[in-house]
């Protein structure tokens, strides 16, 4: 029987346990008293990430916990999980809500209940892929950063004792829209950051979450479809277990305006195709390496027939916004590396430009009002405001490929 959490263990984060459990430990009475009792919203509570963050913060015992998502089905397996798993208690006072966290109908419900204590956003377009014309860019700046503020103006109403949002290693130094869209949601948020604190984290990809490469090839091999990976991408990789702890590690922990991530050395990255084919000897296959998508889908159905080959598609990145490393602070940011024992925290964040952060919103709406609106334009729009961000465009979207 093959054991997801094993393999990667085993395989992708090269971990027996998780790499947080020594800090969750040594701060477990400081968790338990900031947690213990309270109110929690989590938003994007059905995703990867957000479940495993509610399943780290359940043993801390909440009062409440509200988990609001678009994602209906994610949330009823999300609640059949929890209360299925007998490991967690849940508060008499839970309730998922499928909604969008921008609607009129989330103000009245988080005003009915006079705010929260503890709010944890979750919601993002996360995926490269989301970035292939105009329409998906603008979808992605909406969800990722203009969107922030209708939630951040009713937190200032209702101020929380803490606040989180998460990021992404793809923030520093960003090659790509998501990652740029991140990295302006840092200085979003922290703009508010005089009114109640904030905390942000940023790290790696997480093994096997929902939509990623990795999920992708479990689909593959269920439906004897061949696997395409490139061959040349390095990533760090945490658990899904361990996304949680890190979120939860930032949330309750973290100073205002402090920006969590994991000590992880360079030697511990991989790359998409190692893992395609340790899953793949897993499931007792041998990998046959095709020079195209088109062949590898042609021997793919010899595995209807019980072929023991399967056919893999591994080639070198060609994509747009695709960088061959990750890194998690930038040359010109401060991070302090003994607090904790796997954690470092990037500080000395000041309160962004408020008048820079709007010029940008007023930028990007005269951008998306207009029926002709560019991806270049909205590149050059980012740009303006992060001179670092350089923009990798090759003309080729990751939809276009197997």
């Amino acid at each position: 029987m093959f054991n997801l959490e094993q393999f990667i263990a085993e395989n992708v984060t090269k971990r027996p346990k998780s790499m947080f459990l020594k800090d969750i430990e040594a701060n477990r009475e400081t968790l338990a008293k900031k947690i213990w009792g309270k109110s929690v919203l989590v938003i994007g509570g059905a995703g990867s990430i957000g479940s495993s963050f509610i399943k780290a913060l359940l043993p801390f015992e909440p009062a409440s916990l509200v988990v609001v998502d678009t994602n209906e089905n994610g949330l009823a397996e999300l609640t059949r999980d929890l209360r299925s798993s007998g490991r967690y208690r849940i508060p008499e006072d839970y309730l998922p809500y499928p909604m969008d966290f921008s609607s009129p109908v989330f103000t009245k419900m988080f005003k009915k209940r006079g705010g929260f204590d503890i709010v944890a956003n979750f919601s993002a377009h996360k995926h490269v892929r989301s970035e292939k014309d105009i329409y998906s860019v603008e979808a992605l700046l909406q969800n990722n950063v203009l969107h922030a503020r209708i939630l951040l103006d009713l937190l200032a109403e209702y101020p929380p004792q803490a606040f989180f949002c998460v990021s992404t290693d793809k923030a520093a130094n960003p090659v790509n829209i998501m990652g740029a869209s991140k990295r302006v949601m840092e200085d979003v948020i922290f703009s508010y950051s005089d009114r109640f604190p904030v905390k942000t984290a940023r790290f790696a990809n997480v093994a096997f979450s929902n939509g990623s490469l990795p999920a992708g090839f479990l689909e593959r091999i269920r439906k004897l479809q061949p696997l395409s990976a490139p061959s040349d991408v390095k990533r760090y990789f945490v658990s899904p277990e361990e996304s949680g702890q890190i979120c939860l590690l930032s949330c309750m922990l973290g100073e205002n305006r402090a920006i969590f991530f994991p000590k992880l050395e360079e030697a511990q990255m991989m790359t998409f195709d190692a893992i395609g084919t340790a899953l793949l000897e897993a499931h007792g296959y041998e990998v046959l390496e095709c020079s195209d998508d088109n062949e590898a889908i042609h021997w793919a159905h010899a595995l209807q027939n019980g072929s023991r080959k399967y056919p893999v598609h591994y080639s070198y990145s060609d994509t747009s916004g695709e960088k061959s490393f990750e890194e998690f602070v930038t040359d010109t940011e401060t991070a302090d590396m003994e607090r904790f024992s796997s954690l470092g925290v990037i500080t000395g964040k000041q309160i962004p430009d408020r008048e820079k952060v709007e010029e940008l919103y007023r930028k990007l709406g005269a951008a998306f009002d207009k029926e002709e609106t560019t991806k270049e334009e909205v590149v050059e729009i980012l740009s303006d405001y992060l001179p670092n961000f350089e923009h990798i465009e090759t003309g080729k979207s990751l939809d276009q490929k197997m």
